[in-house]
C-alpha cells in the first residue's frame, strides 16, 4: 500500500496549479490531505475525481485548516476528531479505517504567529498524547500522516541553529516528540527507512521570498 501525505495549502489553490493532475499520477492508494481550507457547499466534482473515495473533515471557520482523505478502496469506517474542540471545531483530524490498519490524516496547530497561537498548540499536544498513548495500549495499528508543525532533530531542518527559538523546534515541542518515540512507542517511518537524509528530506519552505511553490 502506498500512503502520501500532503498540505496542499488550501485546496481550491491547489487545484488550480495541478493538484488533480498529479494526484492521478501519484500511484497512491491512500491520499491524506491537511490545510483544505474548504467548505463542503463549496466542493465540487474536480475536488472528487472518479476512481477515489473522498472525505472530508472541514473547519467550522471558512478558509482555515482542515484535514481530507482520498483512497483507493473503500474505508471500512472513518472516524472525524479527536473529542476535544481544540481539535474537532478545526477538523484537524480524520481516519480511515481498512480492516485493523487505520490511516490519519493530521494537521497539528502552528504556534509561530503568537504566543497565543503557542499556548493553544501547547494545549493540544497535552490532549494529544494521552490519547496517542491508549491506542498503543490498546495495540491499534495506525499510520498517522500529516503536518506536526515540529521539526525533532537538528537533522530534521535547514537552519536549525536559527531556529532554536520559534515555534516548531522548540525544546518542549521536540520533547514531546522524545516522549511519543521513546517511550510510547511511535515510529518516525520516514526516519527509520531515511537515518541521515538532509536536504531531500525537507517538506515545508515558508512562503516567504516565494521559498514555497507548489
Amino acid at each position: 500500500m502506498r500512503v502520501v501525505s500532503v498540505n496542499v495549502n488550501g485546496l481550491r489553490s491547489a487545484t488550480n496549479k495541478g493538484f488533480f493532475d498529479w494526484l492521478e499520477q501519484s500511484n497512491a492508494d491512500v491520499v491524506c490531505l491537511q490545510e483544505i481550507r474548504i467548505q463542503h457547499h463549496q466542493l465540487n466534482l474536480e475536488h472528487q475525481p472518479q476512481g477515489w473515495y473522498v472525505h472530508f473533515f472541514p473547519a467550522q471557520k471558512a478558509g482555515y485548516a482542515g484535514t481530507a482523505i482520498y483512497s483507493r478502496q473503500q474505508p471500512n469506517a472513518i472516524d472525524k476528531g479527536l473529542g476535544f474542540a481544540l481539535c474537532d471545531d478545526e477538523g484537524r483530524y480524520i481516519a480511515a479505517r481498512f480492516g485493523q490498519l487505520t490511516i490519519a490524516s493530521l494537521y497539528l496547530p502552528s504556534g509561530s504567529s503568537s504566543p497565543e497561537a503557542q499556548a493553544k498548540k501547547d494545549d493540544f499536544l497535552s490532549q494529544f498524547l494521552p490519547i496517542m498513548q491508549q491506542w498503543r495500549e490498546q495495540n491499534k495499528s495506525i499510520i498517522i500522516c500529516g503536518d506536526w508543525n515540529i521539526a525533532h532533530q537538528e537533522i530534521d531542518l535547514k537552519n536549525w541553529r536559527g531556529n532554536l527559538k520559534n515555534s516548531g523546534f522548540l525544546p518542549h515541542e521536540r520533547a514531546w516528540l522524545d516522549t511519543l518515540f521513546n517511550e510510547v512507542g511511535y515510529v518516525d517511518a520516514y526516519r527509520k527507512l531515511h537515518p541521515s537524509e538532509e536536504d531531500n528530506a525537507y517538506t515545508w519552505w515558508s512562503n516567504r521570498g516565494r521559498a514555497r511553490q507548489n
